[in-house]
């Protein structure tokens, strides 16, 4: 499913301080490399726990959000797996970082950042570009042809996805929120 919302139904509000891009900055595994800038924002102890990228001036953008998101899973524990469903549930973020990453790479003059946000029961993953065209699955799919995989990935790993406009800012934030492993 895709929906272009002003708002997404994953939105619950201001980050803990009130102020957009709110962290503590300091927290260990929060660190980029290449260019790159991280910060971590944590609600309450067992709450919804922030993370965000900036891509300013990164290179190889699609590696660094996969190594970021992989160690924002190590850090909410949802790696190393116990069981093969956690594993395959973790495999998916970090499918879903890259397809949507490479997709603002190659539809939307890069991404310019990429927010990881996670509570008991949904990761949410948001990447920022400044591109006007809308994502969607190539249809018909047809598997054997190559390229245009990207978004019918996401979503078929996803629980929802979809694309937030803010209205007199140019670009979108194009957003999927995938089930924690039982």
């Amino acid at each position: 499913m895709s929906t272009t919302r002003p708002c997404s139904p994953g939105d619950r509000g201001p980050e803990p301080s009130g102020a957009p891009g709110a962290s503590d900055g300091g927290a260990p595994g929060a660190e980029a490399s290449q260019g790159g800038a991280a910060t971590v924002a944590s609600g309450p102890p067992g709450g919804r726990q922030v993370r965000r990228l900036s891509f300013d001036g990164a290179s190889g953008v699609v590696p660094l959000a996969r190594d970021f998101a992989r160690q924002a899973l190590y850090a909410w524990a949802w790696l190393p797996a116990a069981t093969a469903d956690q594993r395959a549930a973790a495999e998916d973020v970090l499918l879903v970082v890259s397809e949507l990453v490479t997709n603002a790479c190659l539809h939307a003059e890069g991404p310019d950042g990429m927010v990881l946000s996670c509570d008991n029961k949904v990761i949410r993953v948001e990447v920022s570009d400044r591109g006007a065209g809308q994502p969607a699955p190539r249809t018909p799919h047809r598997a054997g042809r190559p390229g245009g995989h990207g978004m019918f990935i996401v979503q078929r790993l996803c629980l929802d996805w979809g694309v937030v406009r803010t209205p007199d800012v140019a670009g979108k934030t194009v957003w999927a929120e995938l089930g924690a492993p039982a």
